[in-house]
């Protein structure tokens, strides 16, 4: 993909808080593996959805917002940070044993989240499983000196202290209640900020840094496919095929009609060397585009010369 693009979106693709399903669809881009999501969209906005459940935490509203994340994760399963907010509602709650399955989901999908290894430390201490909830704050000091002074060395601290304060005090005296982290309720401009900064970064190839902000914008946001899509890119980008793919995946999940979601994926697939499938993709993007459009004619300029035509 041209950088003009994505110089294009930087001002294009602000407030993405405020864009309508319907509008996500034609939206930034992203790539795969596999065969293609279903075509059925979820009927309600995931995104939006995501808006509610943090509305509803905030509110202290622990049971509303639990529903919200759960739909969330109707759509997109997959998505760990949802998996955190859906276990810190059922803390709040009170379901402590639901919490821990979704901590548990959480870091399965991203063992590298600290603060979910972190709630899920402190909700198995809570509930008196000492042993499990060590072996947690075991692999959180693990990380803590392997990080040294890296940029996560004060969370991993606090993560740490947090640990094993809950085992001090035992499950007859529960730690103080869930605080939210850093960025995690981003306001709709903050995220704003962290997707244009992405957007900036993938453009000097400073795809690592990207990331980060691309997280940060999907705390603020959720599951948004824009913030997916580049996500699937960025890992595309650094080499990582099937994290691309995973991404890629989830944002055609939510939008199928995404038509830069699906540019991408058929790029993927053309690196791959499976043309029939990248074939595939390009014969949805003509569906999608009755009178053409930018991301069919690049994705078959790819496939007619097997690989990158700007490479």
């Amino acid at each position: 993909m041209a950088s003009s693009r994505f110089a294009f979106l930087t001002v294009a693709a602000l407030s993405l808080a405020t864009v309508s399903g319907a509008a996500l669809a034609a939206g930034a881009g992203g790539g795969g593996g596999g065969e293609m999501p279903s075509v059925s969209a979820p009927s309600y906005d995931p995104a939006a959805e995501y808006q509610k459940g943090v509305d509803a935490y905030q509110k202290g509203d622990f049971k509303k917002a639990a529903a919200a994340f759960d739909r969330v994760l109707a759509a997109a399963p997959n998505n760990a940070d949802v998996l955190m907010m859906l276990g810190m509602s059922k803390e709040g709650a009170g379901d402590l044993k639901g919490a821990e399955r979704a901590y548990q989901s959480s870091v399965k999908k991203n063992p590298s989240n600290i603060d979910a290894r972190e709630r899920l430390a402190i909700a198995l201490a809570k509930l008196n499983q000492a042993d499990k909830a060590k072996a947690e704050l075991d692999k959180l000091q693990q990380s803590a000196t392997t990080c040294g002074g890296c940029a996560d060395a004060a969370k991993l601290k606090s993560a740490v202290a947090a640990v094993q304060g809950a085992l001090d005090q035992g499950a007859a005296k529960p730690t103080a209640m869930l605080t939210p982290p850093s960025l995690l309720f981003s306001t709709p401009a903050q995220g704003d900020s962290a997707y244009v900064q992405a957007v900036a970064l993938i453009n000097q190839h400073r795809y690592q840094e990207a990331l980060g902000a691309l997280d940060d914008a999907q705390k603020a946001f959720g599951p948004h496919p824009d913030v997916l899509t580049y996500m699937g890119y960025t890992y595309r980008k650094m080499g990582e095929l099937d994290r691309a793919e995973h991404y890629y995946r989830q944002a055609l999940a939510i939008a199928p009609s995404h038509r830069g979601a699906t540019e991408y994926y058929g790029e993927l697939k053309v690196e791959r060397g499976d043309m029939t499938g990248a074939r595939k993709m390009l014969a949805e993007l003509d569906r999608q585009c009755a009178f053409g459009c930018a991301e069919a004619e690049t994705l078959r300029r790819w496939i007619a010369v097997g690989r990158d035509p700007g490479a």
